[in-house]
């Protein structure tokens, strides 16, 4: 129970983001006083060490490594400074990569027990979410982030006629090269399914969409232009995020070309819609239909 409380804070205050007040408030504080940009590592490595005692794993080195993780990408901001430039810059983007490298690649999982591990690595991704919507959207203040809630019609209609073009091309795709089987009907409860849309869009889609197109296809874009060539390298980084994923043995190129073409689809949402959540609800449908129906 404590354990999901944690969990339930970090994807609250995901969700307050999306509020244009917070956003504002916040990105007034910074430019006021960006020294207050350095309250992130302390409050959020307290979070960590927090849910670390939680979990009863909790120690000095594990709380400094966190330290050091959260420190590392705030000084590249700090560094910027409280004004983007028209086009972000090496800092911007070393950033990115501190925030998801070390994610990426388990560091620090030495420090955890096994029992843990996985509870631990959802806190440091909503952690490391929460760092990089302060930094690039409140203290930064990047553009196209699209960290708002859905604006017009098209926001919901893109979704849906983009699953309805996507699913076939993976279906027809990840049949043959053994990444899924072929499709059967759902064996659980109608009302698990229906409790699943709402933590897989909270707990896998938004985070990695904010990830994936808020950041790191939105910084390209910023850098190098909305075009065909920024949309298919964005889904290239999305897939081989992927190769290290099971459960085929690793690395697991067919969840890469999978991942690739969903990466595509999902980043195209992102850049004709005004909002990530119209590619977060892309994503929810598409690792839904996955889960229950192959």
């Amino acid at each position: 129970m404590a354990q999901t409380a944690v969990l339930t804070l970090l994807i609250g205050l995901v969700f307050t983001f999306f509020s244009g007040a917070v956003q504002t408030r916040l990105r007034g504080g910074f430019q006021r006083r960006p020294a207050l940009v350095w309250l992130l590592p302390v409050v959020l490595t307290g979070i960590f060490t927090k849910a670390a005692l939680v979990a009863g794993v909790g120690s000095l080195p594990l709380s400094a490594a966190m330290l050091a993780y959260t420190v590392s990408p705030t000084l590249c901001a700090f560094l910027q400074g409280t004004e983007a430039k028209s086009k972000p810059g090496g800092l911007d983007f070393g950033a990115i990569l501190l925030l998801w490298l070390p994610l990426e690649f388990s560091a620090g999982a030495r420090l955890v027990p096994r029992p843990a591990q996985g509870f631990l690595h959802s806190v440091a991704y909503g952690i490391a979410i929460l760092l990089g919507l302060t930094l690039f959207l409140c203290f930064r203040g990047m553009s196209g982030m699209k960290y708002n809630l859905p604006r017009r019609t098209s926001d919901w209609r893109l979704p849906a006629v983009a699953f309805l073009i996507t699913a076939p091309i993976l279906i027809g795709v990840g049949i043959p090269i053994g990444f899924i089987p072929p499709p059967h009907l759902p064996t659980v409860p109608a009302a698990r399914m229906v409790s699943a849309v709402g933590l897989i869009f909270a707990g896998t889609a938004l985070p990695e969409e904010i990830l994936f197109r808020a950041l790191i296809q939105n910084l390209m874009m910023q850098r190098w232009g909305e075009n065909t060539r920024t949309l298919l390298a964005a889904a290239l980084i999305f897939g081989s995020a992927h190769l290290d994923n099971g459960p085929q043995p690793l690395p697991n190129w067919r969840y890469m070309i999978l991942a690739t073409i969903a990466g595509a689809a999902y980043g195209k949402v992102f850049q004709k819609s005004s909002t990530v959540v119209s590619s977060a609800l892309l994503h929810t449908v598409v690792d839904w239909t996955k889960h229950y129906f192959f």
